[in-house]
Order: structure tokens, then C-alpha cells, then sequence
């Protein structure tokens, strides 16, 4: 358990490698600024033992001009060492920011799945951003205190060896004080972030569009309110704790050091040897000492309760990434997909959940130019299927391939060049159409955006907005009804023109009619282009090269539209079915 902190600790000195540099450049100040403030309690021992006594006006006046020399230096060094300190340290922030982003954009759809998306937020703004007055201001501080009270402790024996024995008898016994008082400040902020943490996912879901419409349809506002008065009470009791964690020890080693001068001025009396200036010299440096002595021990505490933080910020970025991007690209890509024996299954062998297989020997060739549909029950593995191609998961046995080759050969760059994919869940950007168009191609030229608006049957209808492609969208497009946010998700892909599409039930949220208009664009831009289609309506595949009907995650039939009637198998009684349910 003594160890526990170590690691955190040197993982954030490792933090600070790449600007060691200027870190050695703000040290040297702040050792510069320590030194030169020390003339001033000598120098105000020649004024009382000497330059007044001895009414020497010359060196008084010279003495007091040092003093404020020194007080002048003294300012700008600090000036300029808070200046450089506090630039690394934003620096160090912005890495660490950066890092975990960069590293949460590698992991794979199943960590987003199982975990919340206010917990990553809170994680990256809440946890980062506690720590941001430890790197950009603690750091310098323990360092200038530090050097501040070695140097003090020098001056102090110079002075007086009997007198600095006294002053420093009790400090062992307020650093293990200080110790034990951060270790408990250290469990309250763990608690404290995890709480921090889960009440911003409660306002993320809650205070979302959709948290807002389902709590008023379902009456649950009060509810919600009252949950989240509950998390954000239990919040302020822990910040109340964390603030008061020690408070009496702290307050007793503050009395204690207060009083220390007093007992330097009995010390002094009863030794008779030490002049009046050594004394006053030296209770300026006591209480010189003293200032960062108690400010070390008070961010020694501030470090123990950060590294709270730092062990939550690095439990993300020691996440294993389980989908590692290849290096590999395609040049003239012809667009062929084959699914080669493939089994997958949401919980990874080894992991000790029970593995039930969602793919199981799929067997698919798709050639280059030509239409698969997919068809199956709910739950049968088709939309798992299409996350294959495009790798938001990884096969766990057999592999999918594109031209040949093995997609988890590929670049992810590649990759996203090569596969489309218009899902049935639409994300739109809280920004303007453009802009939500220009996400897949950010050079698109407005001809480009109007063009494939167009396919998508969708610019008629941007056209009739006031502000046109300039119309800002709303929170996940909740402007737009659900056939207008799929018509956008498609232009969108199609704007990227890649080979491979993947259209998974991309047409479900549309009415008859605009699903019809949609279908022939799609059915157009198709000819040249893979396409693989998950369907749920039965209607949009008749025309595919090649309908595969999926059952438990098992290829049940293949064939066209009309061998698969023919066959009167799983594909003829989902078709009775569909026609059964379909309005005359």
C-alpha cells in the first residue's frame, strides 16, 4: 500500500520530460530569487548592531538601499519564473488532454457501449481539470518553497546553530501530521471525482433533448430533480469533508509555529550571548522559514489529494486498445467484400462472461459493383455484420476482406475512405448543415454539398430554410425529422463517394413515400458501388444481386429475391409476414 502513490508520481514527473529545459531555466530562478532574498535579514543585522548604533548614515543608507534592491529583484524573478512555470504547465495540460482523447478516438465501439458518455466527459474536463493548479502553479511552488527553506536553514545555522535546533525540533512531527491529513484527503477526492462523475452523466442523459422529452412524456421531471438534488447534496457533504479533512492537526501546527518566535526571543534571553540584531535577524529568517514550511506541508496535502485525479486521467490512458490500425492501403479499388468464416461475439473469449456466438461461420463473397441485402428477424446479427468492413469491431475468428485483402491490414485512413456507412442511428453536429456535409469532406465546395443533397433528395427541402445550408441543425439534428436527418446522414456519406457503402436499415426512419424517392437515388448511386444493405423492410431488396437471410447468427438461405420465394423458406415467411403488416 506504501508504494500506491509512487507510480502516479512517476508517471507525472514523465509528464514534464519534454520541457525539462525550461523547467531548469524556472529552477534556477527560483534558487536565484531564495539566495538573493536572504541578504535582507543580514542586512538588517548591520542596521540594528551597527549602522544605527554607530549612527553611520553612509552605510545605513546603503544598507537600505540593498533591501529594496533586493525587494525589487526578488519581484521581477518571480514574475518571470510564474510566467515560464505556468506556460509549461499548460503545456503539460494540453498534452495530457490531447492524450487522452487521442487515445479514447482509438478504442473500439464496445468500450462506448458499456461505458457512459458523461463519465468520459467528466473524466477529461472534471479530472484534468482539477489538476490543472498542481501542474500550472504547485509544482513551481513546492519548488520555490523548497529552495526557500534550505537556503533559510543555511542562514538560520550561519546565524545561530543553537537557535535553528530549537526552531526545527518539531518539524518531523508536522510532516508525518501533513502525510496522514493527505492520504484521507486523498480517498475523499477519489470518492469525490466518482460522484463528480456520475452527476455529469446524470445532466448529460437528463438534460439532453431526448432526457428532456422522455422525462415530460413520462412525467419523471420531478424525479429527475429530485435524484439529481440528491447527488449534488452527497457531492457537497464530500466537498465539505475534503475541505475540513485535518483541519484541527493543520490548525495546531499553525498555533505552534506562531508561537515559535517566542520562544527564540526565551531562548535568546536566557542564553545572554546573541545580540539584538542576531535576534531580529533570525526571527525574520524563522519567519521566512515558516511561510514555505507550512505551504509545503499545506501542497504536500493539495499532492496527495491530485494524485486522486492523475490515477483516474491514467486509467484511461493504460485502456488497451483492442482494435490496433493497420498500416496497409489500396490503390484502384475495385470494392469486393468477403466475409470468410466468420464468428464474432460481443464478450471476448478469456473474459469471463459467457460467450454466445452473434456471428457463426458467415460465409459471404459480395463482387465488386453488386448489391447484398441482408435480411433476418431482430437480433438475428445483421447490423453486427455491418459493423465488420469498416472495423468498429474486430472478427473473432475467420476474417473480412476488401480487394483481397484483410481490413485489419489496412489503415484506418484507408478504411474510411474505402467503406461508407449510413446507420440507423443518425448523429448530426450541433453546427450548420454545411458544416454537418463538410465533416466527410472538408474541401466540398458548395456545388459539391448541393449535388449530393440532391441524390439524397434532401436539397429541395434545405433550399426552402431561411437560412439555406447555413441552418443550424440543433442539438443531434432534433430540428429535423427523423426521414430529413437520414437524407442528411446519406448525403453525407455519399459525398465521401467511397467504393464500399454500407447501409444499415438507412431508410427505416422514412415515410413510404420519401422512403421511395430515397431508394431510387440510392438504387442509382449504387451501380458502380458494393452495397450492402441491412433491411428490415422487405420492399427496398427486391432488386439486390444477392439477398442473404441471416438466423441466430447463421447464413440460413442466399439467393435472388425470386429463388428465395421459390424456396418457400425463412425469406418467403418473412415476406408473408411483411406483406401482412404492410398497410393495402
Amino acid at each position: 500500500m506504501a508504494d500506491e502513490p509512487r507510480a502516479p508520481l512517476r508517471r507525472i514527473v514523465t509528464l514534464f520530460r519534454p520541457y525539462r529545459g525550461r523547467l531548469a531555466v524556472v529552477g534556477a530562478l527560483i534558487a536565484l530569487s531564495s539566495v538573493v532574498s536572504l541578504a535582507s535579514p543580514f542586512m538588517l543585522r548591520e542596521v540594528l548592531d551597527d549602522a544605527i548604533p554607530n549612527h553611520r548614515t553612509g552605510l545605513l543608507v546603503l544598507l537600505v538601499l540593498g533591501m529594496i534592491t533586493v525587494a525589487v529583484a526578488t519581484s521581477v524573478l518571480d514574475v518571470v519564473q510564474t510566467l515560464m512555470s505556468n506556460t509549461v504547465g499548460q503545456r503539460v495540460m494540453h498534452d495530457l488532454r490531447t492524450g487522452v482523447y487521442a487515445h479514447l478516438q482509438r478504442m473500439s465501439l464496445a468500450f462506448f457501449t458499456r461505458t457512459r458518455t458523461g463519465e468520459v466527459q467528466s473524466r477529461i474536463a472534471n479530472d484534468i481539470g482539477g489538476m490543472q493548479s498542481v501542474v500550472t502553479s504547485t509544482t513551481a511552488s513546492i519548488v520555490s518553497n523548497l529552495t526557500t527553506v534550505i537556503a533559510t536553514i543555511i542562514a538560520m545555522v550561519a546565524l545561530d546553530w543553537r537557535l535553528t535546533l530549537v526552531s526545527l525540533l518539531l518539524m518531523p512531527v508536522f510532516v508525518w501530521i501533513s502525510r496522514k491529513v493527505g492520504r484521507e484527503r486523498r480517498k475523499i477526492s477519489s470518492e469525490r471525482q466518482r460522484k463528480l462523475a456520475a452527476l455529469s452523466s446524470m445532466v448529460q442523459e437528463s438534460l439532453s433533448v431526448s432526457g428532456i422529452l422522455l422525462g415530460r412524456t413520462m412525467g419523471q421531471s420531478p424525479e429527475l430533480t429530485g435524484r439529481f438534488t440528491t447527488a449534488s447534496d452527497e457531492l457537497a457533504t464530500l466537498g465539505v469533508r475534503s475541505s475540513m479533512a485535518g483541519r484541527w492537526r493543520q490548525s495546531t501546527i499553525q498555533i505552534v509555529l506562531s508561537a515559535m518566535p517566542a520562544v527564540i526571543y526565551l531562548a535568546a534571553g536566557l542564553a545572554s550571548t546573541v545580540s539584538i540584531g542576531t535576534v531580529v535577524a533570525f526571527t525574520t529568517l524563522q519567519m521566512s522559514l515558516f511561510r514555505p514550511a507550512v505551504s509545503l506541508l499545506r501542497l504536500g496535502v493539495d499532492v496527495q489529494s491530485s494524485l486522486a485525479l492523475f490515477g483516474r486521467v491514467f486509467e484511461y490512458l493504460d485502456l488497451p486498445v483492442d482494435i490496433t490500425p493497420g498500416t496497409g492501403t489500396l490503390k484502384d479499388v475495385r470494392g469486393e467484400v468477403r466475409f470468410e468464416h466468420v464468428d464474432f461475439s460481443y464478450a471476448a473469449p478469456g473474459s469471463g462472461a459467457e460467450v454466445t456466438p452473434t456471428l457463426s461461420d458467415v460465409d459471404i463473397t459480395v463482387p465488386a459493383g453488386t448489391t447484398l441485402a441482408v435480411v433476418g428477424e431482430t437480433g438475428s446479427g445483421k447490423t453486427t455484420l455491418s459493423y465488420l468492413p469498416p472495423r468498429l469491431y474486430d472478427v473473432t475468428g475467420g476474417r473480412v476482406t476488401v480487394d483481397g485483402v484483410d481490413v485489419r491490414e489496412l489503415s484506418f485512413e484507408t478504411l474510411a475512405e474505402v467503406v461508407g456507412v449510413v446507420s440507423q442511428e443518425t448523429y448530426l453536429f450541433h453546427s450548420s448543415i454545411a458544416d454537418n456535409l463538410r465533416f466527410a469532406k472538408p474541401s466540398a465546395t458548395d456545388e459539391e454539398l448541393a449535388e449530393a443533397a440532391r441524390a439524397a433528395r434532401i436539397h429541395d427541402h434545405i433550399m426552402s430554410l431561411p437560412d439555406g445550408y447555413e441552418t443550424v441543425v440543433g442539438e443531434r439534428g432534433h430540428r429535423f425529422s427523423g426521414g430529413e436527418k437520414q437524407r442528411l446522414a446519406i448525403a453525407r456519406t455519399l459525398l465521401r463517394d467511397p467504393p464500399v457503402l454500407i447501409l444499415d436499415e438507412a431508410t427505416s426512419a422514412l415515410d413510404t413515400r420519401t422512403e421511395r424517392a430515397v431508394q431510387e437515388a440510392l438504387d442509382a448511386l449504387s451501380r458502380g458501388r458494393t452495397t450492402i444493405t441491412i433491411a428490415h423492410r422487405l420492399s427496398t431488396v427486391r432488386d439486390a444481386d444477392q439477398i442473404v437471410v441471416l438466423d441466430h447468427g447463421r447464413v440460413a438461405e442466399r439467393g435472388t429475391h425470386e429463388e428465395l420465394l421459390a424456396a418457400g423458406g425463412h425469406y418467403a415467411a418473412l415476406v408473408r409476414r411483411d406483406a401482412a403488416l404492410t398497410p393495402a
